[in-house]
């Protein structure tokens, strides 16, 4: 019944070992040397990063969101990457914000400085699709970064929470907004309320994200587009919105190979134009 009500959250799949998925990757040269972070190349067109502070079961802070944004920005302006994979370990995602952080923190200093605000820069600059693989725990921060991303796929031990309230605060990345689009209001209220965890149910098709990036970039990125749109427009605004972009994409390249390669019984080979 949960994992019906949270179908946009948990997506059951056959799960596949996080490790025989990461053996396959392969080093990405950003040009950028990262400490909190690794970035490679999971399979062609394909972007992973994987959060790896293990010390710390991947606890979110400042300075690792500085190199994710950054790896995640220069994925995004690769016209070879066409989709993009964030993971941690088998034994956690993230496993919640730096408390060491965040305790110090006062009202005027958090304020004044938007202390999280930066932790927002996947959930409103990059265009690319993105694809949460979770294993282990997803708790506070990690379960909002993992809700920023466009898919989420979890393995059996997908362990997800925002326990804020257990720290006399409340989620601060976005949390209650997106858990409750994912799962409905009362049960968001419930889950933060509360500070629960809640299990995800069996997923992990990473062939998912070699699909996607399969497909035309041009077609790829008006698709994410018009679907975020709809969280934020009215039905008839977001039928012209979406039916203005389908206009546009009439002017790519990509429309001409592609339907011409399905007229002709051939598979398409994308300009990304």
């Amino acid at each position: 019944m949960f994992a019906r009500r949270c179908a946009r959250l948990v997506n059951s799949r056959t799960s596949v070992p996080l490790t025989s998925f990461l053996a396959r990757a392969r080093p990405y040269s950003s040009g950028a040397s990262y400490e909190h972070i690794l970035t490679s190349s999971a399979k062609p067109g394909v972007g992973l990063i994987t959060l790896n502070r293990p010390k710390a079961l991947n606890a979110l802070c400042s300075p690792l969101f500085t190199e994710l944004n950054d790896a995640l920005s220069k994925y995004d302006a690769d016209k070879d990457i066409g989709a993009i994979v964030i993971t941690g370990s088998e034994k956690a995602f993230a496993a919640g914000a730096d408390i060491k952080e965040m305790a110090p923190l006062t009202f005027s200093s958090a304020y004044t400085n938007n202390f999280i605000a930066p932790w927002s820069h996947l959930a409103n600059n990059i265009r690319t699709p993105t694809i949460a693989a979770v294993s282990g725990y997803a708790l506070g921060g990690g379960c909002e970064l993992a809700l920023m991303c466009d898919i989420i796929y979890c393995s059996s031990t997908a362990t997800f929470g925002q326990p804020e309230i257990k720290l006399g605060v409340i989620p601060g990345a976005g949390g209650s907004q997106r858990l409750t689009n994912a799962v409905g209001k009362s049960k968001a209220m419930e889950l933060i309320l509360t500070g629960k965890n809640f299990s995800g149910k069996e997923a992990g098709e990473w062939g998912v994200a070699a699909e996607i990036a399969g497909y035309s970039r041009v077609a790829t990125v008006a698709a994410k587009e018009v679907v975020n749109k709809s969280q934020e427009l009215s039905l008839r605004e977001g039928v012209e919105y979406e039916r203005r972009l389908f206009h546009g994409l009439f002017g790519s390249q990509d429309q001409k190979i592609g339907m011409t390669a399905f007229a002709e019984k051939k598979k398409p080979e994308w300009s990304h134009e």
